[in-house]
């Protein structure tokens, strides 16, 4: 089976380089170095070859953030590291350079697709010390010859829902000679623990989600001048996809004849749509303003598209109530929700659709502490929103003080595990 999918794999090869080029034209791509994804003429190494080089894989945004508190912990512990953080997302790839720009011992790549000769080639070149695979980042390529190199193996936060598990369960022999590969597997819930035992995983523990770890600076967001007139008077949607704009525009519009003057912020989870989303806005004849990440908001404009990255804090320093994007149509019930983690932690009351399972856990804390709730039309959340308005007061430094200290537990436990595992594999 797994000679199977190395052809197959192989053989969908030039379909696969057409599928990068196309959507580096559709702009999901980034279009300088889509190539490292799909050309191993651009494999650029600039690493110093006589130093151990950790290689971390997180394939998106959530992933990046919720690891990189790890990364610098272990840089900051050991002496003469090195980091290869590969992502595969456009907007991962632009926030690692933010993440990364201090540490000259840290480099940047996007994953190779899963092609036998490409990931043999990665490897040759980069020749890591380690892999820590981030989630569910379960590549078959990739993990067979990162075994074959003697790498030692591990996943963080690793994550299997129910369906994924019966899925592996149909061909036994395959996810044996996947999953006995890891040499650690730090589950985010019990419910992955159990599940990796089930597949022959070797050394699993139960640490927490990472997500949960803190990864803001409170006293580094900074707000522009003309920031505070938004102080309850705006409510913001985060990481939206297509049809939960109109979702929320609609409720808008509902809440609107009930409150005057108050402004609605969209934060998509693809930036590049905001010329689409204004054209909804258009349609629903409400004015609207892309906000770009040196611009002032306009107060004649009543919808804010936020078209940069890293600005979010911003704004939910000062919200009270959020609606959580990728979790509301049953056409996302695959992905799975969106990380309130963030937001919860600056004191914001959150609202979400029923797709949430990518986070089960985390949610679960946050409803049974009325700081998350799940909404079913626009009048539901409209009515919730309006009472915000009316008698909600943030309290962050309650959610922060739940939070943080299950975050420093999985922290903790997380780095504990990662500790013995670099003194048991590194040289």
């Amino acid at each position: 089976m797994i000679l199977f999918y190395k052809i197959i794999t192989f053989l969908i090869y030039p379909l696969l380089v057409l599928l990068i080029y196309l959507r580096k034209l559709l702009k999901k791509e980034d279009p300088f170095r889509y190539k490292e994804k799909i050309f191993r003429s651009y494999f650029k190494v600039n690493k110093i070859d006589n130093l151990n080089l950790l290689w971390f894989h997180a394939a998106s945004v959530g992933e990046l953030n919720s690891v990189m508190p790890i990364i610098k912990e272990i840089n900051s512990n050991y002496k003469n590291i090195q980091f290869l953080i590969t992502t595969v997302t456009l907007s991962s790839g632009n926030l690692i350079k933010e993440e990364i720009k201090d540490f000259d011992n840290m480099y940047h790549r996007f994953l190779p697709i899963d092609v036998d000769f490409l990931i043999k080639d990665f490897l040759k070149l980069w020749k890591p010390s380690a892999l820590f695979l981030v989630d569910s980042e379960i590549w078959p390529n990739l993990i067979i010859n990162v075994k074959s190199f003697k790498i030692p193996l591990a996943i963080i936060n690793a994550r299997i829902t129910s369906k994924s598990f019966k899925r592996w369960m149909f061909f036994p022999k395959v996810s044996k000679k996947i999953f006995s590969n890891f040499d650690l597997c730090l589950a985010s819930n019990i419910e992955t623990k159990n599940y990796l035992s089930k597949l022959s995983v070797k050394n699993v523990s139960y640490t927490g989600n990472i997500k949960l770890i803190n990864n803001i600076d409170h006293n580094k967001i900074i707000s522009s001048d003309k920031d505070s007139f938004l102080k309850e008077r705006f409510w913001i949607a985060i990481s939206t996809h297509r049809g939960e704009e109109d979702f929320c525009l609609k409720t808008h519009l509902i809440l609107k004849r009930k409150h005057k003057g108050i402004k609605f912020l969209i934060a998509p989870r693809h930036i590049e749509r905001s010329k689409e989303i204004g054209r909804l806005c258009q349609r629903h004849r409400m004015s609207f303003q892309v906000l770009g990440k040196n611009d002032d908001i306009l107060e004649n404009k009543e919808i804010i598209i936020i078209n940069f990255f890293g600005g979010l804090p911003r704004f939910l320093k000062h919200a009270n109530s959020v609606f959580m994007g990728k979790s509301l149509l049953k056409r996302l019930e695959k992905v799975g929700g969106q990380n309130p983690i963030d937001a919860a932690r600056m004191g914001c009351r959150i609202y979400h659709g029923p797709f949430v399972y990518n986070f089960e856990e985390i949610y679960k804390i946050l409803n049974e502490n009325n700081i998350s709730f799940q909404i079913k039309s626009c009048e539901d959340l409209s009515k919730n929103l309006l009472e915000d308005f009316k008698n909600f007061h943030k309290d962050t430094q309650k959610n922060s003080y739940l939070l943080d200290n299950l975050g420093k537990k999985t922290f903790n436990d997380t780095m504990e595990n990662i500790n013995s595992f670099l003194k048991n594999e590194i040289k």
